[in-house]
């Protein structure tokens, strides 16, 4: 069965955005950059909340970007994207789009034939995943900023949900990254 990976950068402060949706201070640089270009060959579906979808489900990077995100990009817009929404049903990109019984759905999304399943975001969606118990790994990228406020990576988690580090690294940036596996088994 495909795992579902949650992949993302958060503030040490434990924020996904600041207070004004920014992402600015994400480092997105060569040293961190080949390592999120060489996820892309392990995934191959990408899991969007609305909102998520609709400020990053399509992205382009600016001409100015470094060769690792152009090349990033490139890749994550050639994925299959599914998108989580109550509310709309027509997205830019034609996107699968789950609206009701998630945990079926998500579940016959794992058990297809192909790579591993990137869990984008939003916040909402990624509570909604693991309070479900479909989570199987988080890869955390810590970056040293302090926001003080902001879109916080988990809320309104229902139960203690245990995890085992399978690796960490540094980056001369300052960067951590935690890689942990999820303890499926409630």
């Amino acid at each position: 069965m495909r795992k579902i990976i949650l992949d993302l950068a958060v503030s040490l402060d434990g924020f996904i955005e600041g207070p004004s949706q920014e992402v600015d201070w994400i480092i997105f640089d060569g040293e961190n950059g080949e390592e999120l270009v060489a996820f892309t060959d392990e995934v191959d579906t990408v899991l969007y909340g609305r909102t998520s979808y609709e400020r990053y489900g399509n992205h382009v990077p600016s001409e100015g970007s470094s060769l690792a995100e152009q090349q990033f990009y490139d890749k994550v817009n050639r994925m299959t994207k599914v998108v989580f929404s109550n509310a709309k049903y027509d997205f830019e990109g034609n996107p699968e789009i789950i609206r009701n019984d998630v945990k079926r759905r998500v579940l016959e999304l794992k058990s297809k034939k192909g790579k591993d399943i990137w869990l984008f975001g939003g916040s909402g969606l990624i509570t909604s995943l693991l309070n479900l118990d479909l989570v199987d790994e988080i890869r955390i990228g810590i970056n040293p900023i302090i926001l003080g406020g902001g879109i916080p990576l988990f809320k309104e988690i229902q139960e203690r949900i245990q995890l085992r580090l399978i690796k960490s690294k540094t980056y001369s940036s300052g960067l951590v990254g935690l890689f942990y596996s999820v303890d499926n088994n409630k």
